[in-house]
């Protein structure tokens, strides 16, 4: 067993402190709730309620976890999955690519919502959960850490306070107090152009659809993005050169010309606007001690993609069952260090695919340049030169095939990991969802993740073999052959006659056993912790 000062234990009415009650810090503390583990959420600003789109698409692997902490039913019962996006280049449709529509009852590949009302579901299930305590008005100013936990100064309404806790999770954005109380770099860039966002209420006559404009004529040299939102809502980004001046368009008219080379005649209401430059930055860790770095503290990504705000939720989800397993001394210093060993790994790829991707849109360099103009000429007449055209790679979960947690099963060299290549069932690779039965109940795969661990065992004797070796650690064993009633997710786990998928809290694969002995699940368990 290791010490508190190795793994963090801490006795159960110790809080976590939480700097940012936006989504990622909410999440956080709500997938810390779960777990059974309190927390303090400060939050700079007085309690105000969020406007704009901001944030829009959330991906399907991102609903799972916010299915977890009970707010995906409703985000989805409200969000607008486009099912057909179009590319178009100076006026030219230069192809249509066409998705099937979710059936009913299952998880859409993403939604359009608008991350204002996700952030008002996130609030209020924080107000009714007794484990999470958000105090608003109380900014971040100082930093106190040990062996035996964190201590947190806060500027609040009636003076200073300090909070004291096991650890601290800064999700507290871009500009974030926690970041530079670690003393931590921020390095990246920033791009000069602006963009021009605004959600626009109106009818208009493609719904369902994204459309992206390479060099419109209206808005010549560069990009306009149409994105259907609920409530009439559409969400229409322009990229301005450096200097654009909102108000002064706004006051001569011609915003409303520009907003009508979308909506023609139709009558349309601004709800919202924005003018915005992206920045792509990476901090230099995303752990100090006790203290973690989570959301757009610790990243900032060109929106084109949407790998923001869903890799910030899967940074919580990743920390969350980390602190809480450390807590309750499962897990050791190995565990609580793979945080920034998987998520500044998984910052990295989303940074190296947005930069691709705003070479493409933005570029700076004469070659950069001559690519882009040579790839849309060419896909004009090509449909071989579709694949060059970048307007912006979906976001998708990172695979931790090189995490030290993940028992590996031979070499990885070979597996693609590109953006949208095929994930196969292998070690560090987010488990395959699929229909299950449990305990007489129907219901998916994913929805038994999130508190412990899970294995999965090819039928009901190797279950029998793996129960008793789980070292104290929290694992919830099923057999495939007692819950797997349609064969879809021994098909879709490639499961052998014997084999055993250990699957981590956050639904990553931490193993894939061949018919393993209890000795080799218990090895397997004990790396997943840290504890090797």
């Amino acid at each position: 067993m290791n010490s508190r000062a190795d793994t963090g234990a801490a006795g159960p009415a110790e809080p976590v402190v939480v700097a940012g009650a936006g989504p990622v810090g909410l999440v956080a503390a709500l997938l810390l709730a779960r777990s059974g583990v309190p927390s303090v959420v400060l939050e700079a600003a007085d309690r105000c309620e969020p406007i704009g789109s901001k944030a829009i698409c959330f991906q399907r692997d991102v609903l799972d976890v916010l299915d977890r902490i009970g707010c995906a039913e409703k985000m989805i019962a409200r969000g607008v999955t486009w099912t057909t996006g179009r590319t178009y280049y100076r006026g030219t449709e230069l192809f249509a690519v066409t998705f099937p529509d979710a059936g009913s009852g299952d998880v859409p590949p993403w939604i359009n919502i608008s991350q204002a009302e996700v952030e008002r579901y996130l609030r209020d299930l924080a107000d009714a959960a007794p484990l999470v305590d958000v105090r608003y008005g109380h900014r971040v100013t100082g930093l106190h850490q040990d062996d035996d936990g964190v201590r947190v100064r806060a500027e609040a309404p009636d003076g200073e306070v300090t909070v004291a806790g096991s650890h601290l999770v800064g999700a507290d954005g871009p500009h974030s107090a926690v970041r530079r109380l670690l003393g931590a770099g921020f390095p990246g860039r920033s791009f000069d152009d602006r963009f021009l966002i605004c959600d626009v209420r109106a009818d208009l006559p493609f719904p369902n659809e994204r459309r992206f404009y390479f060099d419109p004529e209206w808005n010549p040299g560069r990009q306009v993005l149409v994105h259907q939102c609920p409530d009439r809502t559409w969400r229409i980004d322009w990229q301005m050169p450096a200097g654009y001046d909102f108000e002064s368009e706004r006051a001569s008219g011609a915003l409303d010309d520009r907003i009508r080379e979308i909506t023609g005649d139709a009558p349309y209401e601004i709800v919202w606007a924005s003018v915005y430059r992206f920045h792509q930055r990476c901090a230099e860790t995303f752990r100090r001690g006790r203290a973690f770095l989570a959301g757009d503290a610790a990243h900032l990504y060109a929106p084109f993609g949407a790998r923001g705000l869903n890799s910030g939720v899967q940074d919580a989800e990743n920390l969350a069952w980390k602190i809480a397993f450390a807590r309750r001394g499962h897990g050791s210093e190995e565990l609580l260090a793979s945080y920034d060993a998987e998520r500044r790994a998984a910052a990295l790829e989303n940074l190296a695919v947005t930069t691709r991707t705003m070479e493409f849109l933005v570029p700076h360099t004469p070659e950069e340049r001559t690519r882009r103009l040579t790839a849309l000429e060419a896909a004009l007449t090509d449909p071989g030169a579709r694949a060059r055209i970048d307007s912006g790679k979906l976001a998708e979960p990172y695979w931790y095939l090189d995490s030290p947690l993940t028992t590996p099963t031979g070499p990885v060299e070979d597996f693609p990991r590109a953006a949208g290549a095929v994930r196969p069932p292998i070690p560090g690779v987010l488990c395959p969802d699929g229909p299950c039965v449990v305990d007489g109940r129907k219901t998916r795969l994913r929805r038994l993740f999130g508190t412990e661990f899970v294995a999965l065992a090819a039928d009901q004797g190797g279950a029998a073999r793996i129960e008793e070796s789980a070292c104290g650690v929290p694992v919830m064993v099923h057999a495939l052959d007692a819950i797997d009633t349609t064969g879809a997710l021994r098909a879709a786990l490639e499961a052998g006659p014997g084999t055993v998928h250990l699957v981590r809290p956050d639904g990553h694969l931490a193993a894939v056993l061949p018919d393993p002995d209890p000795g080799a699940f218990a090895s397997a368990l004990r790396r997943a912790c840290g504890r090797r």
